[in-house]
């Protein structure tokens, strides 16, 4: 099984051609990023070319009603094509549904996916459907083609509390898992300020376990390739010092730094 690494986009402001070089020299596969937020499109189009990246989408759900959610997860897909996106990574629906409009919204959107013939990916995320591990967990169980990216860091968030007591959760996520986001959350937040300091040891420690979760499963599965995108985000997910504002660690650097150990642990477990 070989494992491809993204870089996501999120809070870059440099521009592209000087990024991607970084990215390329830092040994990732592609990007991640919302083709929304795209300004040049067919600049952006060019430099994926000529960097030989590969894209995952992402799109972020939005409105008050299901037929709303469903409009602007068609039309921001819609948006993404000319990307040729590998993947489409979704933030999809509200927390605040109930059962029958989060059935409601995942049969459809089901349905669309085969449609258009590429594989999306359900982010498990804070105010979306995916918000905690009891709900999702009912709906792998009700969706067979349900697929997931698992970014654990939020159900840390929600929950207040490391996930020792849901590894059955965790299994039945992996058997879904087609994207995963390797960011450490801690209780009290989605993103600890530095995965490297020893306050967070326990809880990175905590992390790459549910990861390594999926990626046996997903070996035991005979996947072929699987992919990782060590997303960490600008402020306010990242941390900064109160009145200065000192940032408590540099995104860029952490987000390679975990690019890099979690590439070693994979091909110490796999190769």
């Amino acid at each position: 099984m070989q494992l491809k690494t993204f870089r996501h986009l999120w809070g870059i402001t440099d521009p592209f051609q000087q990024v991607f070089q970084l990215i390329k020299n830092a040994g990732y596969s592609g990007v991640e990023f919302a083709a929304i937020r795209i300004a040049d499109k067919n600049s952006f189009k060019k430099l994926l070319n000529d960097f030989d990246f590969e894209f995952i989408t992402q799109v972020h759900t939005y409105g008050e009603t299901v037929d709303d959610h469903l409009a602007s997860f068609k039309a921001l897909i819609q948006q993404s094509l000319p990307f040729n996106p590998v993947m489409i990574n979704s933030h999809s629906g509200k927390d605040s549904w109930g059962q029958d409009e989060k059935n409601e919204f995942f049969a459809s959107a089901l349905d669309y996916e085969k449609e258009i013939g590429i594989s999306i990916a359900h982010e498990i995320h804070r105010g979306r459907i995916t918000y905690n591990p009891w709900d999702t967990r009912d709906f792998l169980l009700n969706f067979a083609d349900l697929k997931i990216c698992c970014d654990f860091s939020h159900w840390v968030c929600v929950c207040e509390r490391l996930l020792y007591s849901e590894t059955a959760i965790i299994q039945l996520c992996a058997e879904s898992c087609i994207h995963l986001h390797s960011r450490v959350g801690y209780e009290h937040g989605p993103q600890v300020p530095d995965p490297r300091a020893a306050e967070y040891a326990k809880h990175l420690k905590a992390h790459e376990n549910w990861w390594d979760i999926i990626w046996r499963t997903q070996q035991r599965n005979q996947v072929k390739t699987t992919t990782m995108t060590p997303e960490f985000g600008p402020p306010a997910n990242s941390h900064r010092k109160s009145y200065t504002h000192i940032p408590a660690s540099d995104v860029w650097t952490i987000s390679n730094w975990m690019n890099d150990r979690q590439k070693q642990r994979f091909n110490q477990l796999f190769l």
